[in-house]
């Protein structure tokens, strides 16, 4: 191959910002993704692009089928080391199927474009029994696993953990509203509803806008950060701030937050928190709650109401209630069907 593969950001014509790797194929694919998508999806699609050829070591018009297949083997990696967490070796099956998807949206670009003839990244594996999508069996096969989530004690033990304000307020965005992580630190000053008690997310997954209620305790919290910490002299209208150091003032990192989110796991002594699993947390306990699926997409911002049924699982007592009425109409039709024989039987002697 006669180049490597390097990310590196540049600006285009135009003075925008945007991610090279260094083969005009290829950033041609990067610009078109960037005009069409979000910022962090078009870094995601770099990266996974900048993984593969780094692996695969061949121009983009001289990658095979074989060559993709490869590639799958070579990200599972050593299958005699397995993680204690889910059993799995090498990168995670979604991870690899993330990967699988930016490389097969890269050769579809460059196949409309008539670069190449075909896409070799096959949509499954040819099987004797037919799938229902048509597509054969997957390329990597995504086990549905239950999210993570923390127990009530836990939640409150994470907020004692936390040392200020603002790290308690982006705590409870997440596990009293279920923000994801880039949504509370994309909030402005602006964006809370203080007097409807709800925020207004501007910056949502794909960039979907929303307003979602929250608890008052979140806005009690904000108030205290405002009042006592958040520096008058910020020079952004972001919410959540850099507190010292030579960036005080200045918008908090998605590295600073994963940073104080595991400070104050450590802190508080749990064995795991992420912010992902807050944001589950939120969800989780709103069903149990009784809270309704189409509410819960309608706060979760989830597209489609599949990704939020996920959450009928997590519920602890939506399976067994279910399961209870439907038992308790088994055994009412059993109980009628005894009566109505002992009933026969004394009539017919």
């Amino acid at each position: 191959m006669s180049w490597v593969p390097v990310l590196v950001r540049d600006a285009d014509r135009g003075g925008r910002p945007c991610l090279r790797l260094g083969h005009p194929l290829v950033d041609r694919y990067l610009d078109f993704v960037s005009a069409r998508a979000r910022p962090n999806t078009t870094w995601a699609a770099a990266y996974d692009l900048k993984v593969f050829f780094s692996i695969v070591a061949k121009e983009p018009v001289e990658v095979t089928r074989a060559d993709v297949l490869g590639f799958i083997v070579a990200q599972r990696g050593d299958r005699e080391v397995v993680r204690l967490v889910d059993g799995e070796a090498g990168l995670s099956a979604r991870t690899v199927q993330r990967r699988l998807s930016s490389v097969s949206g890269l050769f579809g670009f460059l196949e409309t474009c008539e670069e190449i003839d075909s896409n070799p990244v096959p949509t499954g594996l040819a099987n004797r029994k037919r799938s229902r999508t048509g597509r054969g069996t997957p390329l990597v096969r995504v086990e549905r696993t239950l999210p993570t989530i923390l127990e009530p004690a836990e939640v409150d033990e994470l907020l004692v953990a936390c040392r200020r304000w603002r790290d308690r307020a982006m705590v409870e965005a997440m596990v009293f509203g279920a923000l994801r992580r880039a949504e509370v630190l994309g909030l402005r000053l602006n964006d809370l509803r203080v007097d409807e008690r709800r925020v207004f997310i501007v910056e949502g997954k794909g960039g979907h806008q929303r307003l979602v209620p929250i608890s008052t305790r979140f806005f009690a919290t904000v108030a205290n950060y405002l009042r006592h910490e958040r520096p008058k002299t910020a020079s952004t209208d972001r919410l959540f701030v850099v507190l010292k150091g030579p960036n005080t003032g200045s918008p908090l990192s998605l590295k600073g937050l994963d940073q104080l989110i595991v400070s104050a796991r450590d802190r508080a002594g749990l064995d795991h928190c992420t912010c992902h699993e807050l944001r589950h947390t939120c969800l989780t306990r709103l069903r149990e709650a009784g809270m309704s699926l189409e509410a819960i997409q309608a706060q979760a911002g989830h597209r489609s109401i599949e990704s939020t049924r996920i959450y009928l699982h997590l519920s602890n007592d939506w399976l067994a209630d279910e399961y209870q009425r439907a038992s308790d109409a088994i055994d009412a039709k059993r109980f009628a069907h005894d009566v109505l024989a002992i009933g026969d039987t004394e009539v017919t002697s």
